[in-house]
């Protein structure tokens, strides 16, 4: 009896979730970033006189830096609630992770704070980057001999 009065609670209580509007906005805000991203990169190759292919690097370090300099002003997260994964995939949830060991220990010091803190959570991010390129560069050799 308690058990179905229990669960009739949590089931009220439940915050609901809209599964289609937040994919929704994921793939606008993905698609707004990538065409922004488009759009840097050949203004990048025009003011600069660069190939395109070679601006992207900038438009990685825009991505970064806009990311990093969000959450330093405290409103990349509030910016993330709305655009679900749309905004944080891939370098800036990376840049933001970073950025926000930073702030968070800045205050126990160069070593103990940043130095300790900061790849708490984008180290996993790089050690499974290593190991899955490693695996899949060793599949890769195998099927293929080491020919490209």
């Amino acid at each position: 009896m308690l058990d179905i009065e229990y669960k009739k609670i949590i089931k009220k209580h439940r915050p609901t979730e809209h599964r289609f509007f937040n994919a929704l906005i994921a793939f606008i805000v993905g698609g707004a970033v990538g065409s922004l991203g488009q759009y840097l990169s050949e203004c990048y190759a025009s003011f600069f006189n660069i190939p395109t292919k070679d601006s992207i690097a900038l438009v990685l370090l825009t991505y970064i830096f806009l990311a990093s300099l969000f959450t330093a002003l405290g409103f990349f997260d509030k910016m993330v609630n709305f655009c679900r994964c749309g905004l944080i995939v891939p370098i800036t949830g990376f840049a933001h992770s970073m950025t926000s060991a930073a702030l968070e220990y800045r205050s126990e010091g160069p070593i103990f704070g940043h130095g300790t803190n900061l790849f708490k959570l984008a180290g996993s991010v790089i050690l499974y980057g290593i190991v899955s390129a490693w695996l899949f560069a060793t599949i890769r050799y195998l099927i293929f001999g080491g020919a490209i």
